[in-house]
Order: C-alpha cells, then structure tokens, then sequence
C-alpha cells in the first residue's frame, strides 16, 4: 500500500498549481450537509444538467471545422479598450452606483460606498497552463496594481475563465476578503488566502462586508478544474445589496425558473450583469443565449427595469458562435424588449442611473461583416429574437472541457 500512495503523491506533485486543491476535511463534512449535495456531487436546480455536449462528434466537428465560420470567432482588428479608465475610477460615482465591465465576466462594482470586483481574470491565458490555451484578444484595461483597494472579490465558479491563478495570487497579498461558493475556498487557501479572508456560501446564504450584504444564488452550471469533475465545488450567481443600491451577477448559467425567485427575493436591481456568451445549440444548458440572457433580466426585475449589462463575452475565444454574435443578440434582444442594455467597451464605466448608458455596437469595427450586413440601428421592426449569423451552426467550451478540443477553454 505504501507503494500506491509513493505513486498517488508523487502524480500530484506532478498536477500544474492551477489545478487548485480538492476540498477536505470540516468543509468537506460541510459540503456534505448540504441540501444541494446529492449522492456524491453537487446537482443543479431542477436536477441534472448536460454539462458535455449533445448531439454526435461528427456533427459537432462540422461545426468547429467549418471553413467559412471558423474566422468569424476572433476579432479581425484591434479590440477597442476604453482609454481612460484609471481617470475615470479616481472619481467617485456621482449616483452611488457604477459599474466597469473590464472583459468577459469581470466587473468592478462600486456601490454605496464599497468595491466588489467579480470574477476577476486578469491573466493572458484562462487555462492551467502559461503557454496553451485561450488567449486574451484585448489587453486588459488597466494593471491589477492600479485598480486601487477593493473590498470584496466575489468568484462565481471555479473554471479558468472565472477563477484565475495569477490574479488570485496577486491579490492574495491585499487586505480584500473573498466571497467565493461552498469548496471553492479550498482552491483560495492552496495559492495563499488565508482561511479568515474567506467567506464560503452555499446557496441562500448571505454574508455582511461593510454595508454591503452579498448573498449567494443559484445557478444553472457545473465546476471542475483539473483532470476529473469531481463536482465538489458549488457556483453561483451573487446578488450585493447596500443601503441604496442592488446588482446581480449570473456567472456562468443555463435559462432556468429560478430567476423569478431570485427577482422576487432579492430584486429588483438597478443593474445586472448576465452571460450571453459561449451559448451553444450543443450545450443548451448551462450558457444562455442572448435572447435567453435578456429572458433571465425580464425575470429578475418583474418587466423591463434596471439596466442589463451583458457578460462572458470578447475578451477570449471560448466558442464556435461568431465573435460579435454574443453584441449584436444582446442588442437585438433589448431592443424588441423595450429593456436598458448598457453595451460598454471594455474599461468604460457607466452608472446605471445616469441619464444615459454606453450604447454603441463598438465591436463592428474589429470585426467581419456578416453575409447579410448589420443589423440597422434605426429599423423599429428589430425582431425580440436574437437570430445573429450562426445561430444554426454554434458550439460551445467551458474550461478544458469537450467540445473544444483544441483551445481548452
């Protein structure tokens, strides 16, 4: 026996950092007393969800191969990335509230008084390893270094997209807290946050920073990191609450009922940021669609209030969709639902409640025109469903996962 553990130890010292630590011990008996953990894994709301893709092989790999779509998922020139953005955060929110997408799903909050960064991905790479992997198509806005004090880091799951290395290590050496869901703690202890910076939530618990109350929600996804899914860790979508203001956060989520809930319990909100990206025909339920994505913040405010900023989109090339599908759906979706959609370049902060929010489709300028040219920004008959150029032929990835054999997203 003592030979196999030589063996097991020594295949683990072996595993990349970035595979992170499998929960153990007082949080796995935790993990274990949780109502949302069942015969050994965590499950989704509703039950099961496919978290590998639907159809045959071969009709996904005509997908991916495709030569004509193929190009279409990156950007052909450069992505514009706001220029002021340090300027403009040294200011302080004349609303109480604003909000800096600074690419894919990370955010930086201000609220009430209080800095919560979501998801924060600061890294060239969203994969385990330095050299292999989806790479960054725009530059992040500005240095980790330079965003200055935050109060909380709020994870939503544990994929590379969503939880980096190299970013959790930098920020390690702060005075931040983390928000983080029930076993995903024990990825944060093994690169050096301490257990007391920590605060673990299972779905429908909260936790007080400041002012601010952060609850955990549910959401519609899976989790995993290294060579197996051993579904030890939850996601989960954040709802942040301070004395004036409220914002929810999807992280990665499949459409589901419990939307209306969260809206009920906790809404509405002035604004939300919601998944439109990475959507696929072969992996329906656990990424949104834009029209989806527009369905879910419908839900969470009771009708179409607040302002919805989309996430998990442009900055990696995480899909087999078109690179500017995720804008022009979003776009399209608000548009025939009469709902606010702030579409900011990546940096630009907006306050939800200022008269107006960025509106501008910026991505067509670093992009391929479709066949059929854009869509009109003028047309009032805009269809509510979001029909973008490769609806009928769309995959998707999700952090080393089939069916992205080759980029490991």
């Amino acid at each position: 026996m003592s030979g196999f553990r030589s063996l097991s130890s020594g295949l683990r010292a072996l595993q990349p950092e970035a595979f992170g630590a499998d929960p153990s011990g007082e949080r796995l008996a935790r993990i274990r007393r949780s109502p949302h953990y069942k015969d050994g894994v965590f499950v989704n709301p509703g039950g099961s969800a496919r978290t590998r893709p639907s159809g045959s092989a071969l009709d996904f790999a005509k997908v991916f191969l495709d030569k004509e779509q193929r190009p279409r998922r990156a950007p052909v020139g450069t992505v514009p990335v706001h220029a002021t953005t340090l300027a403009d955060l040294a200011k302080p929110p004349a609303t109480g509230l604003r909000v800096t997408w600074m690419g894919h799903s990370s955010v930086l909050a201000e609220i009430d008084g209080q800095r919560v960064l979501f998801d924060p991905v600061w890294g060239e790479r969203c994969s385990p390893f330095p050299f292999a992997g989806p790479k960054r198509l725009h530059p992040v806005p500005l240095p980790l270094a330079a965003l200055g004090p935050v109060d909380v880091v709020v994870i939503s799951h544990d994929h590379y997209d969503h939880l980096d290395l190299p970013t959790i290590k930098a920020l390690a050496g702060t005075d931040t807290l983390f928000a983080v869901p029930l076993g995903v703690g024990a990825h944060l202890e093994h690169w050096g946050v301490s257990a007391d910076r920590l605060r673990e939530l299972d779905w429908h618990e909260e936790t007080k920073v400041g002012g601010l109350t952060l609850t955990a929600t549910p959401a519609r996804h899976f989790c995993g990191r290294g060579l197996r899914n051993t579904q030890h860790t939850l996601w989960a979508s954040w709802v942040v609450a301070g004395a004036e203001h409220r914002i929810y956060h999807s992280g990665d989520t499949g459409y589901f009922d419990g939307f209306k809930e969260i809206g009920a319990a906790h809404g509405p909100f002035d604004a939300t940021m919601i998944q439109i990206g990475a959507f696929s025909e072969f992996w329906p339920d656990i990424h949104m669609t834009p029209e989806e994505g527009m369905r879910a913040h419908l839900d969470l405010q009771g009708g179409p209030g607040g302002v919805m900023l989309p996430i998990h989109w442009a900055t990696f090339n995480l899909a087999t969709h078109a690179w500017t599908d995720p804008g022009e759906g979003t776009l399209a979706a608000g548009r025939g639902a009469g709902a606010r959609v702030a579409l900011p370049r990546p940096g630009e902060p907006f306050e939800p409640a200022a008269e107006t929010v960025p509106g501008e489709p910026w991505w067509r300028g670093a992009a391929r025109a479709p066949v059929d040219g854009w869509q009109s920004l003028d047309d009032a008959e805009v269809r509510a469903k979001a029909d973008t150029e490769s609806d009928v032929s769309r995959g998707a990835t999700e952090d080393g996962e089939a069916p992205e054999a080759v980029v490991a997203g």
